[in-house]
């Protein structure tokens, strides 16, 4: 409680004018940073060395340091301000955000494919490609609840299995995320920045079609070594079940979405609705209402036993609902500082980032949003190295289209490289350890992440940025 009580004193005596300008970064001490980061540090290194309190009180963890910063920022300017902050961040990034978390999550749990299935190379790799174009349409969370099942299923009387569940966290957890805004949080974030749907398909869609094709290629080989060495004992099918889909309907839902961004893109009527300072335009409200829609039709829809077949629950939502409302709160003057530029207090990053005529260095932007996406979280890192650069969406998707492709693929492909990079994940590592498969420790998965994806992210620094 001292240590709180001095930072507030601090946070108080130092940048008191910070924010009086409409979020002055310029004059912002360094130590309104400290909540922020104190989310991501609690995420990353929690779950880690104390994984039973994160899992009972990760919720209130973020609260604590969501205080941090809104006592100080409080005692600074006042309550107007205080509540126009926190509106802008709740209206207009948190709520659509989670919508969208919500709905995909809600109609990917209502899809359930059965059947007996040989775990042979070719199967594998067919799943795994699969997965890697459905996460780009109903999120990398969706695809990979969809499929690491039934790929379990299909390899239970396989002796190595860990190489296989890897590889799917590298593909359908992640990088297959990459083609719409749908697939990955980064990508909405960007969407809700003002990024066009199209954008993104025609940008990201040569550096998916690369990265997938090496890493797929990469596994098939050390699959099929795996498969020879087993012998036969793949082939055992233990219980013949026809092939089927169930829940079909919700394909539909997830078609319906797709058309809901879409048009919520295109769709400008310039009618608009100001909250506490805060302008929410129709086309955005428009696009939340067919989210939510679809999603309750399907929860409706959806037998019950499909829901139980698919262990279906609300806790990875409610996990990243409390997380997530912390960042984006916290995350104001971070934004702030960094749209500063030079000027601002984190001028180390942006010189790291741009050249010294002030110009960006793609292959830094890529590296850099791709690390700090491995470690911490990739939707908050994207968002603070979109403002880094410009944010300004159509300045970036025109004269610095480089720099966005850069961000883009830094915090999508990378989050790959570690549990914590992205929220499927861990997931997938906690689905899998339960059947029965010997998953490795966190640095143990790395050295896979490192030794199969590293070289193929310099490939992609060399054709797209060098």
């Amino acid at each position: 409680m001292r240590l709180f009580t001095s930072l507030l004193l601090v946070m108080l005596g130092l940048s008191s004018p910070a924010f009086s300008a409409g979020f002055d970064g310029a004059s912002a001490s360094l130590l309104w940073v400290i909540p922020f980061a104190g989310i991501l540090l609690s995420i990353a290194i929690f779950p880690l060395v104390a994984v039973n309190i994160w899992h009972h009180h990760f919720g209130k963890i973020t609260a604590l340091w969501c205080l941090g910063f809104i006592i100080p920022f409080l005692f600074s300017f006042g309550f107007v301000d205080l509540s126009h902050v926190v509106a802008h961040a709740i209206l207009l990034e948190y709520i659509p955000f989670m919508i969208l978390i919500f709905a995909l999550f809600t109609v990917s749990g209502g899809i359930y494919l059965e059947g007996s299935l040989k775990g042979t190379p070719k199967l594998n790799v067919i799943i795994l490609l699969i997965g890697t174009f459905l996460a780009s349409f109903m999120g990398t969370t969706g695809a990979a609840m969809l499929l690491i099942r039934p790929l379990l299923r299909a390899n239970e009387n396989r002796k190595h299995r860990v190489h296989i569940v890897i590889f799917f966290i590298f593909l359908v957890a992640n990088i297959g995320g990459s083609l719409t805004p749908l697939g990955d949080p980064p990508l909405f974030l960007g969407f809700l920045k003002g990024v066009d749907f199209l954008w993104t398909m025609k940008h990201m869609f040569m550096p998916l079609l690369i990265t997938s094709a090496i890493v797929l290629g990469v596994f098939f080989v050390i699959d099929s070594y795996y498969y020879k060495k087993e012998g036969n004992i793949a082939d055992v099918v233990t219980e013949k079940v026809p092939f089927s889909i169930q829940g079909k309907f919700n394909f539909l839902f997830l078609a319906g979405m797709v058309v809901g961004v879409l048009i919520s893109g295109f769709w400008k009527p310039n009618i608009e609705f100001t909250i506490l300072g805060t302008p929410i335009e129709l086309q955005n409200i428009f696009r939340d209402a067919v989210l939510l829609i679809l999603a309750l039709i399907s929860l409706k829809l959806t037998p019950k036993i499909i829901h139980e077949k698919n262990e279906f629950g609300w806790d990875p939502v409610l996990e990243v609902a409390k997380l997530f409302a912390g960042i984006f709160i916290t995350i104001a003057p971070v934004l702030a500082i960094l749209k500063a530029g030079a000027d601002g207090s984190m001028s180390g990053i942006v010189n790291m980032v741009h050249d010294t005529n002030g110009a960006p260095i793609d292959s830094m932007y890529f590296w850099m949003t791709g690390a700090l996406s491995a470690f911490l979280d990739n939707a908050p890192t994207y968002l603070v190295f979109f403002n880094l650069a410009s944010g300004d969406a159509q300045h970036l998707m025109t004269d610095l289209s480089p720099t966005l492709l850069a961000i883009s693929m830094g915090s999508v492909f990378m989050g790959a490289v570690t549990y914590i990079g992205n929220a499927p994940n861990f997931m997938v590592k906690s689905i899998a350890t339960q059947a029965g498969v010997n998953m490795p420790t966190f640095f143990g998965y790395m050295k896979w992440s490192v030794l199969v994806l590293i070289p193929v992210y310099i490939l992609l620094t060399v054709i797209f940025f060098i």
